[in-house]
């Protein structure tokens, strides 16, 4: 099946008419070539296919698609800013998956983010950008950075939101800063970097930037003194002789329309030409404005350094004397580095020769070429110490303390691959760097992949893909090679000659299949097969650029400088190099051994990262939009082994999980396998964990993942039950110690484990609303048993309380009536009867005895309960209704003997048993238990109305 996959003829002329049909017939499938995101969804894979796809998308305005673990970015050559607004930074920072939006630069920088988010090791993140010069490599660091300021500053509190903002703008300003001084205008490019670098974006815990720290390589200083033809000089000298003021141009020494013959090309006026942008971004990294006036100074003395010019002299005993235009130029470069005039210019002209054992110390005049050669030499070193110190300020600035940052992320923007007519060691050193990075590409990606698919024991079809390990040993190899060759030269104490030089490369290095002849050439050269192509490099001047000599006395006299600045730069203290003598045995510290170093250290850096590639592409070397040419194009698409990665991609496994880590998080998938009987490795005999220990052996594992791997069917033919061709296994292979799988796979077993994980949270989710509904069920029983309880506990205590009562006021009443009873008929019998004939007073009248006044004063003061007893169905009379009329009409609480009551027998007899006093009487009382108790009665004798009538016998109150 990999065979199939990964099939391509390696003859491209084997079966032409058949891939050109193959390829008629994919452009006019119903996908247009322009939708499609991803080059390994192109078929066949090959260097047409990918040019005719990129190409329908560079024409509809498409510049990023993906190409496996690559990203290709085409450069549009015009504005779009539509595709780097902050609103679209927010939406891929926002999505949950931006790998399924459209391919943009801003989905390799947040899947960066995210791997430093899931602290997923190694958790430093790296993103190579590289390309030719001019393929966009700059805008895409530049927007990079935009991108990360906008994700990796949401702090929480206002203080920590300004911090963050001003960090954020300090190194977005740094961007403007480092391409002023550090881009030039070439001839493939109008803001090439001239330099390379590598920005380390500082991350705290919380994942907020809170720093960064840009480390150069290789500053292009040569181009200070030397310009090649249509080239321009590094940007800054364009920006102040064309955006100073009148009173700046007076205080430099720029006149308008001045010449200067280090400023060609003056005419052309660029987007980069911008001198307002680049000092407000000097003052947010905190150089102040008489900092940049210095700046600016030194600056403009080293146009007027350029226009120094020395004649011929016909004695070599005397030195060289200027030239009559010359001599201005002079005084205004003493006046703008504030040097003392005649000590420069001697400087200039007169060598200082150190020989002898004594070490006496030897003056010679200059030839006219050596003049030019220190003036060159002291503008190199006045612009290089001038860069190094912009970067030191700026890192000061932007750099956060080591303790507050956790972890980076690392943007790496170094030159593209350069060939032009005159290439010497600028270029060699450029073209070895992109060596070392597309080495870097291969051993991370194309060869770690086959390597370890060969080693798990994958049945695997090996793409031949580029390996430029043989030409890398060509420049850098050991022990010899040509870095090693031209270093030689320089630690010779001798003259070097360019032709010489040339022999002992071709003969010391003839084996090499990566070095090229080139006998047709005049000029001494050699030629260098890269993996992006051949270049001729010149072999003039390659020593000398190589020792980089600085003389003594230049260090010397820039130490005497007044200008603050320069004292910085070239502090007295510093010692000067002096010129190795014939006995030094001290190997020289040449350029390439110092870059060399440098570059070491990048790729360690690199290698202790998780490595994303962007790869720049340009689309034509004009620089025109909406120009698209297949020869150009191809060429890069073959030097950066774009196809080879396709290939790779397309037809192997992304995707590689051990298989312990495999298990613990895929063994779940054992529950949608049919229920068998409980057996070793049954997937319902153990769940969860317990099927495994942390420390299982490989053979306890192999069957588990079997169990797993047969998930894998149903699970393809459930996400895609409407073709049944496409419900196939998915692709997937189980390695000696490792799964390895595609994206499709991994996204078909996330899914299955959703849904196994959706089934075990519904059982869990109905386990425990069942728990919970059984469980108010019980507390609901509980509390009607304890309400019932409680009610019938105050029902028995409510009722024992009125029984007890009831049974007291029974008691009472009784035994009242009892004593009432028989005080009235005791009275009525015997003892009325004769109290009233013994009176003395009246014979109508009668005391009552002294012994009832204690129990009249209660009856009376009790007269409501008198009214009952006065309507209750005994038949008493006498004493007892007496007492009732005294309790009922209130009367006087006095002795009871101050009353008569007279018998109406005597007179007329009982008139009626229910017989109503006569006269109104009104019952004084606050509140009548009865219900009709304060009524008063009609005066009428003859109505005789309901329960509230007494009972009484017609009788006359009268006073004693």
């Amino acid at each position: 099946m990999l065979q199939q996959m990964n099939g391509h003829s390696s003859d491209p002329n084997a079966h032409g008419g058949e891939l050109r049909e193959d390829l008629q017939e994919f452009l006019g499938r119903d996908t247009p070539l322009h939708l499609l995101n991803d080059l390994t969804k192109v078929n066949p894979v090959t260097l047409e296919t990918v040019l005719r796809c990129l190409q329908a998308r560079y024409m509809a305005d498409i510049f990023y698609t993906n190409a496996g673990c690559t990203l290709v970015a085409l450069n549009p050559f015009k504005p779009v800013p539509q595709l780097y607004l902050p609103e679209l930074m927010k939406e891929y920072h926002a999505a949950p998956q931006p790998q399924k939006l459209k391919p943009h630069i801003f989905t390799v920088g947040e899947q960066t983010y995210r791997n430093v988010k899931s602290l997923i090791e190694p958790v430093n993140q790296s993103i190579v950008v590289s390309g030719e010069s001019g393929a966009g490599k700059t805008w895409t660091s530049r927007s990079l950075m935009k991108f990360y300021a906008v994700v990796a500053a949401s702090p929480t509190s206002w203080e920590s939101h300004k911090i963050a903002e001003r960090i954020e703008q300090r190194i977005l300003n740094s961007n403007p800063v480092m391409e002023a001084f550090g881009n030039a205008c070439t001839l493939r490019n109008n803001n090439s970097s001239r330099f390379g670098k590598f920005i380390q974006l500082q991350l705290n815990r919380a994942q907020q930037m809170t720093g960064a720290a840009v480390q150069t390589y290789l500053l292009e200083k040569t181009r200070v003194a030397c310009q090649a033809s249509n080239e321009r000089n590094f940007h800054i000298f364009y920006q102040i002789c064309k955006g100073a003021s009148v009173e700046e141009r007076l205080q430099w020494h720029l006149p308008e329309g001045a010449t200067f013959s280090w400023l060609p090309n003056p005419e052309r006026t660029l987007e980069e030409d911008c001198f307002e942008v680049t000092r407000e971004a000097m003052l947010h990294l905190g150089i102040d404005t008489p900092t940049q006036n210095n700046i600016f100074k030194i600056l403009a003395g080293l146009l007027h350094l350029g226009n120094v010019r020395f004649a011929d002299s016909a004695d070599e005993a005397q030195p060289c004397q200027l030239m009559d235009d010359a001599k201005c130029s002079v005084r205004t470069l003493a006046s703008l580095l504030w040097l003392p005039e005649d000590p420069l210019l001697e400087t200039l002209q007169i060598r200082t020769i150190r020989a002898g054992r004594q070490q006496q110390v030897f003056r010679k005049p200059c030839s006219q070429a050596e003049c030019g050669t220190r003036r060159d030499c002291l503008a190199k070193l006045v612009y290089a110490r001038l860069f190094d110190w912009l970067v030191s300020v700026i890192n000061s600035s932007i750099c956060a303390e080591p303790d507050s940052w956790t972890t980076f992320i690392g943007l790496l923007d170094v030159y593209g691959f350069e060939s032009f007519p005159d290439n010497s060691l600028e270029q060699l050193c450029i073209n070895y760097a992109n060596e070392k990075l597309q080495q870097h590409f291969v051993a991370h990606y194309l060869r770690a992949q086959q390597e370890e698919y060969a080693v798990e024991g994958l049945e695997w079809s090996f793409v031949n893909y580029q390996d430029n390990k043989t030409c890398l040993d060509l420049i850098e190899g050991s022990p010899i090679s040509i870095c090693s060759l031209i270093n030689e030269e320089c630690r010779l104490n001798r003259p070097s000659s360019a032709a010489q030089l040339q022999t002992r490369i071709e003969s010391a290095l003839a084996g090499s299949p990566c070095l090229g002849h080139n006998k047709l050439s005049r000029e001494p050269s050699f030629i260098v097969v890269h993996y992006a192509g051949p270049v001729r490099y010149h072999t003039a001047g390659l020593v000398e650029k190589n020792k980089d000599p600085i003389p003594p006395e230049l260090t010397r006299l820039l130490q005497q400088s007044q200008d603050p600045l320069l004292k910085v730069l070239f502090p007295t203290e510093e010692k000067s190099q002096e010129e190795p003598s014939s006995q030094s045995r001290t190997p020289v510290l040449t350029v390439v051994s110092k870059f060399k170093a440098s570059l070491e250290q990048l790729l360690q850096v690199l290698h202790g990262t998780t490595p994303h590639y962007i790869r720049c592409i340009k689309p034509n070397s004009q620089g025109q939009a909406q120009t698209f040419l297949p020869e150009e194009v191809l060429s890069q698409l073959e030097a950066c082994g774009l196809v080879e990665t396709i290939h790779i991609s397309a037809a192997g496994f992304p995707i590689r999980v051990s298989h312990q880590n495999f298990v613990e998080r895929y063994g779940l998938l054992r529950r949608l396998l049919p229920r068998t009987s409980p057996g070793p490795y049954s997937p319902f005999s153990d769940e969860g964990h317990s099927g495994w220990s942390p420390h299982a052996k490989e053979a306890t594992l192999q069957p588990l993942l079997q169990d797993i791997l047969r998930t894998l069917p149903a699970l393809t033919q459930a996400a895609t039950p409407g073709d049944p061709a496409e419900a196939m296994p998915a692709s997937v292979h189980c390695g000696r110690t490792k799964v390895f799988m595609t994206d499709s796979t991994l996204e078909f077993l996330e899914r299955g484990r959703a849904q196994v994980l959706e089934q075990c949270a519904r059982c869990i989710q109905g386990g425990w609303r069942r728990h919970q509904l059984r469980k108010q069920e019980r507390q609901r029983q509980a509390a009607v048993l304890i309400q019932a309880a409680i009610r019938s506990w105050l029902t028995r205590k409510h009722i024992q309380r009125l029984h007890t009562a009831a049974t007291a006021i029974k008691r009472a009443w009784q035994k009242w009536r009892i004593r009432m009873a028989f005080l009235a008929s005791k009275e009525l019998d015997d003892v009325e009867e004769k109290h009233l004939f013994q009176a003395p007073c009246s014979p109508s009248s009668f005391p009552l005895p002294q012994a009832q006044t204690w129990l009249l004063g209660a009856i009376i003061r009790l007269w409501p309960l008198g009214l009952v007893l006065a309507n209750a169905a005994m038949g008493v009379c006498g004493f007892q209704r007496k007492l009732v009329v005294w309790a009922c009409l209130q009367l006087p609480t006095s002795s009871p003997s101050s009353y008569t009551v007279q018998r109406v027998q005597e007179q007329a007899g009982v008139a009626s048993i229910r017989a109503l006093p006569q006269g109104s009487i009104k019952f004084h009382c606050r509140k009548s238990p009865l219900r009709y108790a304060d009524i008063c009665p009609e005066p009428s004798s003859y109505s005789v109305t309901g329960f509230n009538q007494i009972l009484l016998e017609r009788h006359r109150l009268g006073h004693i």
